[in-house]
């Protein structure tokens, strides 16, 4: 079954109750949500009060993704916010086996973004310890990007990674997935497709997700 994890980066951040109420009563497996410090990308998005705002009304889990440096810091902020996955960069993090086993303690689901450049060999010595692997399929810091071709090769590459360390670790995709890129990704072993302009640009948004789904 092929998750989806829509992304409110995309949506009308003047209604954004109504966009999380949306994915309430979708197909959608989790909310995705980017935060960004302006320093490790250049782009700022939103903070721990917006994050508890939408666990208020959120029904599904979130999935937080945090483009921010050192996110090791706020491990505990952005648990008492509600997020149930933390994901953390691999270049944003010194330490990053100890961040993991930090996320894992403080009782969410730890997770690891790769940017576009970074090697998935990189995970070896840690994959056992993950719970999902974001690829990320565009630079990361804004919505809306093309799909970096090259991200198929990696998720070949991670499926196989996991596949040698008996590991349950999931593989997500965020960036440029559409029902173009969809069926490759998936093709390719993707597990979990954020999906943001896709889904909150499109007429139908259940209709947009539920087509995601199923092509798995």
């Amino acid at each position: 079954m092929i998750q989806v994890a829509p992304s409110l980066l995309s949506a009308d951040f003047t209604r954004l109750g109504d966009a999380v109420r949306m994915v309430n009563t979708s197909r959608a497996s989790m909310i995705h949500i980017d935060v960004m410090d302006g320093m490790f990308v250049p782009n700022i998005t939103i903070g721990f009060p917006v994050i508890k705002a939408i666990r208020d009304v959120a029904e599904k889990p979130l999935d937080v993704h945090m483009m921010v440096m050192d996110p090791g810091r706020y491990v505990s902020r952005v648990r008492d916010a509600g997020a149930s996955i933390m994901n953390v960069h691999w270049e944003a993090c010194t330490h990053l086996d100890r961040v993991i086993h930090t996320i894992r303690d403080a009782g969410m689901r730890p997770a690891v973004t790769l940017n576009p450049a970074t090697p998935v060999m990189l995970l070896r010595d840690i994959i056992s310890e993950l719970d999902m692997v974001l690829l990320m399929s565009v630079n990361p810091g804004f919505g809306g990007q093309s799909f970096i071709s090259n991200t198929l090769r990696k998720v070949r590459e991670l499926r196989a990674l996991i596949a040698e360390a008996g590991s349950d670790t999931v593989i997500e995709i965020d960036g440029g997935v559409n029902l173009t890129t969809a069926p490759e990704l998936i093709k390719a072993g993707a597990d979990v497709l954020v999906a943001g302009s896709y889904v909150f640009g499109a007429a139908d948004p259940h209709k947009a997700i539920s087509d995601l789904i199923d092509l798995g």
